[in-house]
């Protein structure tokens, strides 16, 4: 069932102030004094400072809190190409979602640009203003080379959420599931439906938990990737160079399966292929808004089947904003340079621990519900749980500093104490703010 109307969604983007993010300053300019310090003469103080030791840009102006999304509007969640102005909408949320989460500034980057080349060549035009750029809604497979070059070529972090952070939550959820079923992670045979590029991001972050390259069977819409085909990228190629048998069909694959990992589009599994998987099965379908088979379907025929889609009117929802938010989070104030897959992997770890920790009232409040505990209907933690900060930002920093690519030490049992503190009192400052507009949401 919808929560809203297709009129209420509009009014939500419309009323008031246009859109969905405003700037606003946070120095005051009430008097001559305050002026001159913002702007001229007092701002070239802070010029000099900067032109003289490039790395006070960190303590001088915004930087150190400041992530672009950038998209060109080829791959706009599952609405496709429809270009940067309509996928405008998306990015802006997106900055919503980095400010009430995390307390991240964003500025929304939409361009015009059809090459691989011209987004990386803005984005590297972008390195001194930002200090993080998420990439949104690129399609693949640009978006594979986009990301690589500009982790080669920047001293930023940059993280492509379409990729790494459905990755990340539903690697969570795997380790969890794996556990509940009493399966060894190291011996999962994994059918993936789809093979763009969160497909192929989750497929190879499995890899890195422990998930054998040669036990994943993957599929596009032409079938099985496998070395009978001549059609495939090299970033499919990939999944098709150690399998060890050639599936005739997705149904075909997903006899004795034990995990279905869906990112293509609804109807695409049928509830007889669910029922020939493997004891305790694994079924994260996540086309949007429609799973690739309904959950009541699957369940109705595997009730022992640990299963999550992406939304959140279902058990186990995965939601990237469990991920991106946090990850940023601690890169930044841990001032990593890059964000690397010890940073992804101590995200999904965190996430998963959380999990098994007792949930606060409040949260239960949120979703109406209870109690909710540990097993095949929360493997994820909520994504509207307030705890998700503490626990992700420091393991991201944590990471950050053990793998050298940090350039701050933190005390993280005092961060993540101040994380807390830091959110309460920019949800109530927010807020406030907000409710000055009065729009009646």
């Amino acid at each position: 069932m919808a929560l809203f109307t297709k009129e209420e969604a509009l009014l939500y983007h419309s009323a008031g102030r246009r859109g969905k993010v405003e700037v606003v300053p946070v120095k005051p300019c009430r008097n001559q004094k305050d002026l001159s310090m913002a702007y001229s003469p007092g701002v070239a103080e802070a010029c000099m400072a900067i032109y003289h030791d490039p790395e006070k840009v960190w303590e001088y102006t915004n930087r150190a809190n400041l992530v672009a999304v950038v998209s060109n509007g080829t791959a706009v969640l599952g609405l496709g190409n429809i270009g940067p102005k309509a996928g405008k909408p998306v990015m802006e949320g997106k900055g919503v979602l980095f400010k009430m989460f995390a307390d991240i500034d964003v500025y929304d980057i939409n361009i015009n640009a059809k090459t691989a080349d011209e987004v990386i060549s803005c984005c590297k035009m972008l390195e001194p203003t930002f200090g993080g750029i998420n990439l949104e809604d690129i399609k693949a497979p640009e978006c594979f080379e986009i990301e690589q070059r500009l982790i080669e070529e920047l001293e930023i972090p940059v993280f492509h959420d379409d990729q790494h952070g459905t990755a990340i939550i539903s690697g969570a959820g795997i380790l969890n599931a794996a556990e509940i079923a009493g399966k060894n992670i190291e011996d999962l045979r994994v059918v993936v439906s789809g093979a763009g590029a969160s497909a192929i991001a989750c497929s190879k972050f499995y890899e890195k938990l422990g998930v054998q390259r040669e036990n994943i069977a993957m599929f596009d819409s032409k079938g099985h990737l496998n070395t009978t085909r001549k059609d495939l990228h090299p970033t499919k190629q990939y999944f098709a160079e150690k399998q060890k048998k050639n599936f005739a069909s997705l149904a075909e694959a997903m006899e004795g399966a034990d995990v279905f990992l869906g990112l293509s589009v609804k109807g695409m599994v049928k509830p007889e292929m669910v029922k020939s998987m493997g004891k305790n099965p694994i079924i994260f379908a996540m086309a949007n808004p429609d799973p690739e088979i309904p959950y009541a379907d699957a369940k109705g025929v595997r009730p022992d089947a640990i299963m999550g889609t992406g939304r959140s009117d279902f058990p186990n929802q995965v939601n990237n904003v469990s991920g991106f938010p946090f990850i940023f989070r601690g890169a930044l104030d841990a001032g990593s340079r890059k964000i690397n897959e010890e940073m992804k992997l101590a995200a999904a770890r965190s996430i998963a621990a959380l999990a098994k920790e007792p949930v606060p009232a409040e949260i239960l409040a949120m979703y109406g519900q209870k109690d909710v505990t540990f097993g095949i209907d929360y493997v994820i933690p909520k994504a509207l749980d307030f705890r998700l900060l503490e626990w992700e930002a420091p393991a991201v920093a944590k990471a950050a500093m053990d793998t050298g690519v940090a350039t701050k030490k933190l005390d993280l049992a005092q961060y993540k104490k101040e994380l807390r503190a830091r959110i309460d009192a920019e949800h109530k400052r927010i807020n406030a703010f907000i409710d000055t507009y009065n729009l009646g949401f």
